[in-house]
């Protein structure tokens, strides 16, 4: 009823479960689905998984209950594009749906937040370096610190955008954070996505969750 109402959408289906979006989604192709989680018969990550691997030109938000990370990161690598949970209004519905028809990310500031939050979580503390010996003999110097090599063969620039894409920077504001083109920008994001195996900006900030990946680590 409340989609019904917001100017610029069309209601086409509503379904009670995975399986039966998913015949919709078939039927009626629809730009965006509007995706609950706790479903019978098929879940709704696994209904997302589908609808973007059968249908890729219907994009997925995540309207749930459930706002756990399990639940976040499980959806977003399905392939969902946004994610809102069950007390957004009629605005933040809209602007998701808007956002994720024109290729961007439809996140609600809570779940930003919380991307953000665990993307630069306290690192672990270091260990105590072992007592010297006895003895005239001085101490080992300290091993110069060395960073842990980056998953997939990122280049560190591009860990950089990837970290910036994470904190919700568009490719203009990227361009101008390491003071590069936006052409330069996209070039990185292309590698990257080639790289990492992820379609689009919200599985990046998936995989940039976990493999640690933030801005200023």
């Amino acid at each position: 009823m409340l989609l019904g109402l917001l100017p610029g959408i069309t209601v086409v289906g509503s379904a009670a479960d995975g399986e039966e979006a998913l015949r919709l989604v078939a039927e009626h192709a629809p730009d965006v689905v509007l995706m609950d989680l706790r479903m019978p018969r098929c879940d709704g990550v696994e209904a997302t998984r589908r609808v973007r691997a059968e249908h890729p030109g219907t994009e997925v938000v995540v309207l749930t209950t459930y706002a756990d990370d399990d639940s976040l990161f499980s959806a977003l690598q399905a392939g969902a594009r946004g994610f809102l949970t069950k007390d957004a209004g009629a605005e933040e519905i809209a602007r998701a749906v808007v956002d994720v028809r024109s290729g961007a990310a439809g996140l609600s500031p809570q779940v930003q937040l919380r991307l953000l939050e665990r993307l630069s979580g306290t690192p672990a503390a270091v260990p105590a370096a072992p007592e010297a010996p006895v003895g005239p003999a001085p101490a080992p110097a300290p091993a110069p610190f060395q960073r842990p090599p980056l998953p997939d063969g990122l280049t560190q620039r591009e860990a950089e955008v990837l970290a910036l894409i994470a904190a919700g920077l568009s490719n203009a504001e990227i361009a101008g954070r390491l003071f590069v083109s936006p052409a330069t920008v996209k070039t990185h994001i292309n590698n990257l996505f080639a790289k990492t195996a992820v379609r689009d900006r919200a599985q990046a900030v998936a995989y940039a969750f976990k493999h640690g990946i933030s801005d200023g680590s």
